[in-house]
């Protein structure tokens, strides 16, 4: 199946050069290209019209999953009728396994699983193993280690009707693929036997598969709803009457290679064992000899143990050192079987993802270093890592850079390649030009601060205001309320995600007139409403007042037609002087291409998303309408003891259906509360 773009949108503006730049290098097999494209320009419509160009699988990568879910959204609406994935860590919590040997500490691994994430995760990997027209949308969680794709391929389970298989052969096939056998309430990754019919809820799909049997043939296969178990369509089944069933985990072991993996286990701990014993570290040879007899006997008993990830060398047939199976291995999985020439990795906001890349072996390394030298781990360990940022470029042939403020390095590489490309998208499809930039002393600030957002709220506009700590930024805040009785809140790192949301979507209803932070990039905001960007000790050199900082910072407003930005400081700092000339260029070049084609700037109308909760204006409480009949108004009303069994039933049906919704929206925390709360009301 080809890519094919379903959208009303058409290229305008600057986007249909930089669409044809690009697709021509990526055609020709350059290995670097760039995309420098200003907020708002539509830099992912771009991407997407090179996909459909250059009908590559493509995996874009992004540096946090915020960012990858509104990706993930964008690129479905974009193609709907291909397989568009989203693969990202699938921890609400996580605990890495760790040793403090100056306390003498031992930190066992502790996780929370999202099994919504965790069901994305392996329907990605189905996709890429079934679908030659795959589109993955994935944080840096991408280069780590997540088994074999040959060996997942291998263990595919396929049924059609009337097959000649015996129930208990499918059963046993069942456990072998990690799927676990219930005999009461189906749940995802589990599967039940009820006479001749066998059902199973996979663990990447929301749906139950039913299989009935006659005798020793596959009478019939259906697809049913997992609430209600009524019938769903399916037309690849109806078409062919086949049913793949992919393994419920991402690490499998072949029962063929896992006697040979145990012995060279066993044999590697008794080297480890010897070594410890010649160094007198005697409590390390017992402790190792413990922890890795006991894992043993679990694959022994049931070809499975938490943390087999750590053993994976063994069952992969890698040697010492060499890298894992990430997910890039699938998509050069990928390219083979469906005979495509290659497949194409954009790096979005590249400034900040590559060096995430870039940093993440280093960490795990140190980490493990501990575990293996006081005998919790063997040093295949090691071996259980992130890809290094020379493995990821070697693995990652053609790479789309996307940036407002690519760095050097990308630039670099692109401008080197056997056809320097780096695509320039400065023009928006609405007209808006990039904001006015305005310094001012820092005497007086405040006062003019609290004028600007006062002018703006008769306007009915919105300010945000940038600090350089949470401590500057909750003083502000509550100096601005009690002088100058403005509407205000703030907004850092230590503010909760769903509250963080919740701010944001306030801000943009008018219900406050400025939000105060420290670093509002990384919330993904997208702010129509916001008129003005006020940036405090502009001058002030570092992490936060960088150019790739300030100009990202101050694009914040260049989605407003009225868009300005303060920069309050007493001297111009080398990084205000390359953000303003930037600016000024960006907005020069925009302001004439709209003067040669007869463009009046439009300022951009974006409804807010309809919330999850729903709010009662007699209350500030949130009340939830699934449970209004019950005289509940949160989650935490709940009480499960005064409901009658049948009423349990339906109210924790409910609840997983508001999980599902929630999990959809990607309001994670949301959909884990909903989990916990149905766990509670079961035991």
């Amino acid at each position: 199946m080809e890519f094919k773009i379903k959208s009303d949108y058409q290229p305008t503006g600057d986007q249909p050069q930089a669409i044809e730049k690009l697709s021509s290098a990526i055609f020709k097999g350059n290995p670097h290209q760039t995309l420098l494209g200003v907020t708002g320009s539509g830099k992912t419509f771009t991407i997407a019209k090179v996909i459909e160009k250059t009908q590559l699988p493509t995996l874009i990568i992004s540096h946090n999953k915020t960012l990858a879910s509104q990706l993930y959204q964008e690129f479905r609406d974009y193609f709907p009728e291909n397989a568009v994935s989203y693969f990202v860590s699938y921890y609400d919590y996580y605990q890495p396994e760790a040793y403090l040997p100056s306390s003498d500490t031992y930190i066992e691994k502790e996780a929370d699983i999202n099994p919504e994430i965790d069901r994305l995760r392996l329907t990605t990997t189905a996709n890429l193993l079934s679908r030659p027209d795959s589109i993955v949308i994935a944080s840096v969680s991408c280069i780590y280690n997540i088994g074999s794709p040959v060996d997942q391929e291998k263990n595919i389970l396929t049924l059609a009707k009337g097959q000649v298989i015996a129930r208990e052969t499918v059963l046993m096939r069942l456990g072998d693929l990690q799927y676990t056998r219930s005999n009461t309430e189906l749940s995802r990754g589990t599967f039940r036997a009820i006479g001749n019919t066998v059902q199973l809820y996979p663990s990447y799909k929301d749906i139950v598969i039913s299989i009935v049997f006659e005798e020793k043939r596959i009478k019939t296969i259906d697809i049913l709803d997992p609430y209600n178990f009524n019938n769903l369509e399916d037309p690849d089944l109806q078409n062919t009457g086949i049913i793949t069933i992919n393994p419920a985990k991402l690490f499998i072991t072949n029962p063929k290679t896992q006697s040979q993996a145990i012995e060279n286990i066993r044999f590697d701990m008794q080297n480890q064992i010897d070594k410890f014993k010649n160094e007198a570290k005697t409590i390390e040879a017992y402790r190792l000899e413990q922890k890795v007899n006991y894992d043993l006997s679990m694959l022994e008993e049931v070809g499975y143990v938490n943390g087999i990830e750590n053993y994976s060398r063994y069952f992969d047939g890698r040697n010492p050192g060499d890298p894992p199976y990430s997910l890039i291995e699938y998509f050069h999985y990928n390219a083979k079987k469906f005979n495509k020439k290659g497949f194409l990795t954009v790096i979005d906001e590249s400034h900040i993802s590559l060096p995430q890349i870039k940093g993440m072996y280093n960490g795990d390394q140190a980490r493990k270093d501990n575990l293996i030298n006081y005998g919790f781990r063997l040093p295949s360990a090691k071996d259980n890592r992130p890809l290094t940022f020379t493995e990821f470029l070697s693995r990652t042939p053609q790479k789309l850079y996307c940036s407002a403020t690519p760095g050097d390095y990308e630039i670099s590489l692109s401008n080197a390649s056997t056809i320097p490309t780096i695509a320039e998208q400065l023009i928006r499809p609405t007209g808006l030009l990039d904001p006015e930039v305005f310094v001012r002393p820092v005497k007086g600030q405040i006062e003019d601060i609290s004028k600007e957002i006062l002018e703006r709220k008769l306007k009915g506009e919105r300010t945000l205001v940038l600090t350089m700590t949470k401590k500057m930024a909750e003083d502000l805040s509550e100096h601005l309320k009690e002088k100058y009785k403005i509407k205000v809140e703030y907004l850092h790192s230590d503010i909760k995600t769903l509250d963080r949301a919740d701010i944001l979507e306030k801000l943009r209803l008018g219900n406050f007139d400025c939000l105060v932070g420290i670093n509002l990039l990384r919330e993904g905001l997208d702010l129509p409403e916001v008129s003005l960007v006020a940036i405090l000790d502009a001058d002030k050199e570092g992490f936060l007042r960088t150019p790739t900082a300030l100009i990202q910072t101050m694009g914040r407003a260049a989605r407003h037609i009225n868009g300005q930005v303060i920069l309050y400081a007493d001297k111009i700092s080398n990084s205000m002087e390359v953000a303003i000339k930037e600016t000024a260029r960006r907005r020069i070049t925009q302001d004439k291409y709209n003067q040669e084609h007869g463009i009046i700037p439009v300022g951009i109308n974006k409804p807010i998303r309809e919330a999850l909760l729903y709010r009662d204006t007699s209350t500030p409480t949130p009340k939830i309408k699934e449970l209004a009949e019950y005289g509940w108004t949160e989650i935490d009303d709940i009480n499960a003891e005064s409901l009658t069994p049948q009423k349990k039933k339906m109210l924790i049906t409910k609840l997983k259906r508001l999980m599902t919704q929630a999990a959809n929206s990607w309001n994670f925390e949301l959909a884990a509360r909903y989990r916990d709360t149905i766990k509670k009301i079961s035991s």
